[in-house]
């Protein structure tokens, strides 16, 4: 297998473009730069009363970057309702050296000393761009977005890019939106910071721990309050 290039990744995602693999045990990657994109506006997280209600009771211990490599491999796993993923070998190495750089980045949902759910994504600019979620209790994964959406609002990002619309996305909020729109917003994401690879970027992905008074240069972070995260998709810009 050719390893992918991790500078080439990023600016392949400073123009849309993102890889996949036809199947886990494949040997290459595709790139692919669909017609219509999923997003996610920050404002119009779907918080429904049920799902509130389990974040303020912190059923699950949410973290973030404190397990990427084991947030990915999960992802990559097949289930029943996902006998295969895309996520091959390549994608994975390729994503823990952008993790290892400081642009890859993770949210963990824990019960006890279990991962139950989680995702991953890229971070450039003011854009976050949500590659893959797994869940393997319930609501779960629906946790880690909501508490990735809270941390992208705290931090002043403009765009969290969900790739595809899929029914369980769009119950949580996701809009479609077509390839002219989403440049525009990718553009005006990216124009945040002083180059496309994010360099100088006021958009801060740990901006949540130091509003609660976390330390200065966090490269890691502990839970945060349920009740802080409902706080926060409640308002609006």
């Amino acid at each position: 297998m050719t390893p992918l290039d991790p500078d080439l990744l990023l600016r392949a995602y400073s123009v849309g473009v993102f890889p996949m693999a036809n199947a886990r045990d494949a040997p290459d990657i595709f790139w692919v730069e669909p017609r219509k994109r999923g997003i996610l506006p920050l404002d119009g997280f779907h918080l429904s009363r049920s799902l509130a209600k389990t974040i303020r009771s912190d059923r699950y211990r949410v973290t973030a970057d404190q397990a990427f490599e084991q947030v990915v491999a999960l992802c990559a796993q097949s289930t029943t309702d996902r006998p295969d993923t895309w996520i091959n070998p390549v994608i994975e190495q390729a994503y823990a050296e952008l993790h290892r750089r400081g642009y890859a980045h993770s949210v963990e949902a824990w019960q006890d000393d279990r991962l139950v759910g989680g995702l991953y994504g890229v971070r450039l600019g003011g854009a976050f761009f949500g590659e893959s979620m797994f869940s393997r209790a319930r609501d779960a994964s629906k946790v880690a977005l909501a508490h990735l959406v809270a941390r992208l609002k705290a931090g002043g990002f403009r765009l969290l890019d969900c790739q595809f619309l899929t029914e369980h996305l769009a119950s949580l909020g996701t809009i479609e939106v077509g390839r002219n729109a989403y440049v525009a917003l990718l553009d005006s994401a990216l124009g945040l910071g002083s180059s496309a690879a994010g360099d100088g970027n006021p958009a801060d992905f740990f901006a949540l721990e130091r509003t609660a008074g976390g330390p200065d240069a966090a490269t890691v972070s502990g839970p945060m309050s349920g009740c802080r995260i409902v706080q926060l998709l409640g308002q609006t810009s």
